[in-house]
């Protein structure tokens, strides 16, 4: 039997989703969680990698079992094993899902200007020391929709095949709040490659605090050297996984 997971985790203290041999990952905290649920061995297949530091309000994997627990129950089941910084949101029955298959993932990458840091946001987002235009980093980040070589946006050590993916929005929202004004740069597309939304989100800013634009030029000549540095990766928040159809509508489950 196949089962779908919707998890929600802080990625601070993780070397991302994907299991590794030096580091903890959060693939390897659910897999021994449900080993001791299932008292076998268990695969979760994640709808992608999220990196070291990258934080999920929305990921989804798959797993194979043979069980008798309920699947809205399976999730509670897990919750009760995992680490407080991991927790499955919502546990259904998925015969023929496949998580690697999502039509399209929307990432968040958020920073903020203030006068000082603010302890509440230093896992989340970035502080930012020079006040950026929102009006500018707007008008730049349209530039990204659309389907374009994103070869100067990816980072060394990728294994894509092909930098070439489809943006179909971009957009930076922009809240002003008692201690801060925080600008979260939004962005779906049916695939990103390796560190690809943190420089997007670094050109923003730089674009945003008076870098000319360099955006439509690393397109055309894939050169990193055109744009803004990398943000941390503590900015970057996969918001969610949308499948067509999902797994996850009109169905009971959850915690």
């Amino acid at each position: 039997m196949r089962y779908a997971l919707k998890v929600t985790y802080d990625g601070t203290n993780y070397g991302g989703w994907q299991i590794q041999n030096n580091a903890r990952t959060v693939q390897e905290e659910l897999e021994q969680a449900a080993c001791e649920v299932f008292g076998c061995a268990v695969k979760m297949t994640g709808s992608g990698r999220t990196d070291a530091g990258v934080h999920a309000e929305g990921q989804v994997c798959h797993f194979d079992v043979q069980t008798e627990i309920p699947a809205e129950k399976i999730a509670t089941c897990l919750n009760l094993r995992l680490p407080d910084d991991v927790r499955v949101i919502t546990s259904v029955r998925a015969e023929g899902f496949d998580a690697t298959k999502g039509k399209q993932k929307t990432y968040r990458y958020s920073f903020y200007y203030s006068s000082c840091e603010l302890p509440l946001l230093t896992r989340y987002a970035v502080r930012v020391r020079r006040f950026p235009d929102h009006d500018v980093m707007n008008a730049a980040a349209r530039l990204y929709e659309g389907r374009h070589d994103y070869k100067a946006f990816c980072a060394a050590g990728s294994s894509a095949k092909t930098s070439e993916r489809n943006v179909l929005s971009a957009k930076v929202v922009k809240t002003t709040y008692p201690d801060r004004i925080q600008f979260d740069f939004f962005v779906t597309g049916e695939g990103f490659l390796y560190n690809m939304v943190r420089i997007m989100a670094g050109e923003l800013y730089e674009v945003g605090c008076g870098k000319p634009c360099e955006i439509e030029n690393a397109f055309a000549t894939g050169r990193r050297d055109l744009l803004g540095k990398t943000m941390p990766a503590k900015g970057l928040t996969l918001v969610c996984v949308e499948y067509d159809p999902s797994p996850f509508e009109n169905r009971g489950g959850g915690v």
